[in-house]
């Protein structure tokens, strides 16, 4: 890369922050989600307790969705007014549930015990709208913002296969931060939201590269293929340690109880990664490259600027709370 021709790189370097952003979203607001969908089989006293394991770091987790979104619209506007365009309706329903969810997460613990029930059945309605509207976005934009039937009916299997895939993180969340009884509880949740995670990924490894021949020749083009065979073969490595670790966890739920929550994390890791090389350059799939739809190169350099301040700060401050907040959650108790 010609590091003197900033034009070129700067458009690669937002891709990647925003790229990310989005990622360690995924994950870390991914688990408070499934947490907040998992409060539907839980008891008055459990639900506390979960809560309770998300409450020093829910609202931070959000950052990384606003700095996402950020970055593409000033880095990328072109791309943004496109995606918004497309996805208007379903990023509008995602910002209800997110609302929903601060509302009820205040609010329960202010309410009398009589209306506590109500906003907790908005804080869990309020995680699977969120939840189900991002899987459906991420399916939309694999197919391209295609508004065929078929790619609707695969948008509609991505949204419930991400909600699954965030309610398995969740129950491994909860296997780390709880104990007792909501743990083990925790241990057969994550059991039963693996297969579905697992689904999932195998779907969008087949439509991915089905809908776009360029995808396909990426990927199954020699040696490409053989390069790229170390993905799908960890995958199913992790996928299978994490089984095994929930199996152990159930004769010993204290035993390397941060195993499922890392394996789940890194098969994140792995398939974002599998979908940046499908896309790269490309922010927009085959219409708009990161240097098409770029700002202004000024421009870039003044918002470059800002994320080299801001990102640190943002980084400095989310493991500074998971430092302090580390172990166990305890009860929860308001003054």
């Amino acid at each position: 890369m010609d590091w003197s021709n900033t034009a070129h790189w700067l458009p690669l370097a937002f891709l990647g922050a925003m790229g990310v952003s989005i990622l360690i979203y995924a994950v870390m607001d991914g688990y408070d989600l499934g947490v907040g969908m998992l409060m539907i089989d839980a008891g008055e006293s459990d639900r506390d307790m979960m809560i309770a394991s998300i409450g020093p770091f829910w609202d931070a987790n959000e950052t990384w969705l606003v700095l996402s979104v950020g970055l593409l619209l000033v880095a990328f506007p072109q791309a943004h007014g496109i995606v918004l365009s497309g996805l208007y309706l379903p990023v509008t329903i995602m910002l209800i549930g997110l609302i929903l969810r601060g509302v009820a997460f205040d609010f329960r613990a202010k309410a009398q015990s009589t209306h506590k029930k109500t906003w907790d059945r908005l804080f869990i309605a309020g995680s699977f709208i969120a939840a189900c509207s991002q899987g459906y976005m991420l399916g939309r934009y694999i197919v391209g913002l295609d508004n065929s039937a078929g790619a609707q009916l695969f948008s509609v299997l991505s949204g419930i296969c991400v909600a699954a895939a965030y309610v398995l993180i969740g129950a491994c969340w909860l296997i780390i931060k709880t104990e007792g009884e909501l743990q083990t509880r925790a241990i057969v949740w994550a059991k039963r939201a693996l297969p579905a995670m697992a689904i999932g990924l195998i779907a969008v490894s087949i439509v991915n590269p089905l809908v776009n021949t360029r995808i396909f020749d990426k990927w199954f083009n020699f040696p490409e293929a053989l390069l790229l065979s170390p993905l799908p073969l960890l995958t199913a490595a992790l996928l299978f340690i994490t089984y095994r670790s929930l199996t152990v966890l159930t004769e010993n739920p204290q035993q390397r109880c941060w195993v499922p929550f890392t394996c789940t994390a890194l098969v994140f890791t792995l398939a974002f990664t599998g979908l940046a090389y499908s896309f790269y350059p490309y922010v927009i799939p085959d219409q708009l490259t990161a240097w098409e739809a770029a700002s202004d190169e000024n421009s870039l350099w003044v918002i470059f600027l800002g994320t080299v301040v801001v990102l640190p700060a943002i980084i400095g401050y989310t493991l500074l709370s998971y430092y302090i907040f580390r172990g166990k959650a305890s009860a929860l108790v308001y003054h």
